[in-house]
């Protein structure tokens, strides 16, 4: 798909941040893109601390919460931590067992099955947990739409505390203390989190005022640095934006997760061939993460909970696997269902007038639908919705694309749906197969109204242009202080232009392997999945990339990961 090139401009500003905070020019200008403009922030940006944590005090209803929890402590009830079914859940899910477990304090979980339960709080549920003798029901990751749940909870006897991190419906009334930073009485300056971080800043609140309690004179002070290697998990997979506080946390539990001492995370390290390397974001999204996953969009997300909470190495090593086993037929059921859907877009004539798509299919699985709905919606540059119809129902999920709110756009559209949630990238709801067709008529209308003619073609907002000269291992090195790349954070994107093409191959299934020289400097590019665009040698070509350092055995070398290229004069 062609993609447009847009430059952001050089700011004025640059020069200054750079001399007053000794970066290079190229440095200083990431950083003003990344709405940092002042030497302080660069220097809290490049080197976060924890210290530098905002006070949990500042989530409405914290210190209820708290209160009522430990509450729970002192008058040994039994409590539940109830969570969900993604990677985001189950971390945070794990992190309060195991916080609760170093204190000496046995707890139980429950996580909801996806297809017979789905998301949120479930009656059944609820009735279960009263059955067996519950007192308290911590939620992570849920709660804050299940107003008919805890008022169900709460008439069973059941106490319920909400930590969530989902969108508040407007005029909120809550039945009980429900830490969400989304809320509209919050003064947490950063609503962003994902849902472990709302369980990593209730667990610093809960510690305080055990601490105030006198609660560690007998016994040791939990330490809260062992858990960021679930905070780092949790958040990268939840795909928040990487800036603030959830940067603070993901750099310092991304060095956690590389000398975790938990026998689970050891064990996915391990199935995913990862176990001397440094971590990164994108290790964890595509490596770690996926499995975890895995187990609830395919049978028992208690899975991943349980691998990530034991202290037996052998259980541990066994759990990893069935995780895994369970990811690579999740794959292999995504290529399916992608390819069935390519054969839908094969046959369609308006394809290139369409702002929306929406595709249906019968025994499509619903774990998996969703990630299916990703891979259309980056592929083609559309809000995208992917539905299993069966029994005249149809459930589905839709991502977005930059510049189209799915979740509002939905909203607009609830006379369609039973049952409808999400955010403004990402939504799942359930409907009634008759009312599909509306559906998607009224999608299409909005996208129609809502996305230009341009929308539907990916622009790559690039940072600034260079000269390969300008690149070194010493620059490269000092961009690694960017890092954890991701959401608000991506890897710097930059643009050199008249690369004279030395020589140009086809490697792997799709990439492209390329040497190109500019003066005399010749630097070595690899373009994934861009065979289709390799030039000849000779040519002279612009190309849009992202600098990396490339090691193999035992040497460094200058890298170009190629996004995109065109001949020189002809850049979209």
């Amino acid at each position: 798909m062609t993609k447009r090139w847009q430059f952001k401009s050089p700011s004025p500003y640059a020069p200054r941040l750079a001399r007053d905070a000794d970066l290079s020019l190229l440095e200083a200008q990431l950083l003003i893109h990344r709405g940092i403009s002042t030497v302080s922030d660069a220097r809290s940006f490049l080197s976060p601390r924890l210290s530098h944590l905002t006070d949990p005090s500042l989530l409405e209803d914290i210190d209820t919460a708290v209160e009522r929890i430990i509450e729970a402590i002192e008058a040994q009830e039994n409590i539940t931590i109830y969570g969900d079914y993604d990677a985001d859940g189950m971390t945070a899910t794990a992190l309060l067992l195991n916080f609760f477990k170093d204190l000496g304090l046995p707890v139980s979980f429950y996580i909801p099955n996806r297809f017979t339960q789905g998301y949120g709080l479930h009656p059944e549920a609820i009735e279960d947990i009263a059955r067996r003798g519950g007192n308290l029901v911590i939620t992570v990751d849920c709660g804050t739409s299940d107003l008919p749940e805890i008022a169900l909870a709460q008439s069973l006897g059941l106490n319920v505390v909400v930590t969530d991190h989902h969108q508040v419906p407007e005029n909120y009334a809550p039945l009980c203390p429900v830490v969400n930073p989304h809320r509209t009485d919050s003064a947490f300056p950063f609503p962003h989190l994902a849902g472990v971080g709302i369980a990593f800043f209730l667990a610093i609140a809960m510690r305080a005022a055990l601490r105030e309690k006198g609660w560690f004179k007998r016994k040791p002070e939990t330490d809260l640095r062992h858990y960021l290697d679930l905070v780092a998990l949790g958040t990268v997979a939840d795909m928040v934006p990487l800036v603030d506080q959830n940067r603070i946390m993901v750099k310092a539990g991304l060095e956690k997760l590389g000398t975790s001492s938990s026998p689970g995370i050891k064990a996915l390290r391990q199935m995913a061939d990862m176990e001397s390397l440094p971590m990164t974001s994108d290790d964890v999204a595509f490596r770690l993460a996926p499995p975890l996953n895995a187990s609830g969009r395919m049978a028992d997300a208690s899975l991943g909970v349980l691998a990530l909470t034991t202290d037996q190495p052998r259980l541990a090593f066994e759990l990893a696997g069935r995780l895994s086993a369970m990811n690579r037929e999740r794959q292999h059921i995504e290529r399916t269902i992608v390819e069935e859907i390519e054969t839908q877009i094969a046959a369609m004539a308006d394809l290139e007038r369409r702002r929306t798509l929406v595709f249906s299919g019968k025994g499509w699985h619903k774990g998996v639908i969703g990630i299916v709905a990703s891979r259309i919606a980056e592929k083609y540059h559309r809000p995208t919705l992917v539905l299993d119809v069966e029994d005249g129902w149809a459930t589905g999920s839709g991502r977005s694309i930059p510049g189209f709110n799915i979740y509002r756009a939905l909203g607009r559209l609830g006379h369609c749906f039973e049952k409808f949630g999400g955010h403004h990238h990402a939504v799942g709801f359930t409907l009634k197969a008759s009312q599909l067709p509306r559906l998607v008529k009224e999608l299409e209308n909005l996208g129609q109204r809502l996305l230009r003619d341009r929308d539907p073609v990916p622009v790559l907002e690039i940072e600034a242009e260079i000269g390969l000269s300008d690149l070194s291992l010493n620059s490269l090195r000092r961009l690694t202080a960017f890092q954890p790349f991701g959401l608000g954070n991506p890897e710097p994107l930059l643009a050199a232009r008249s690369l004279q093409v030395v020589h140009a191959r086809i490697v792997g299934e799709n990439h492209l392997k390329m040497k190109v020289k500019q003066g005399h400097h010749v630097t070595e590019a690899i373009g994934f999945n861009l065979a289709g665009k390799s030039p000849r040698a000779g040519e002279t070509m612009d190309l849009v990339f992202t600098p990396e350092i490339n090691a193999w055995q035992g040497c460094e070398r200058v890298q170009l990961k190629v996004v995109d290229l065109a001949k020189t004069n002809s850049v979209p």
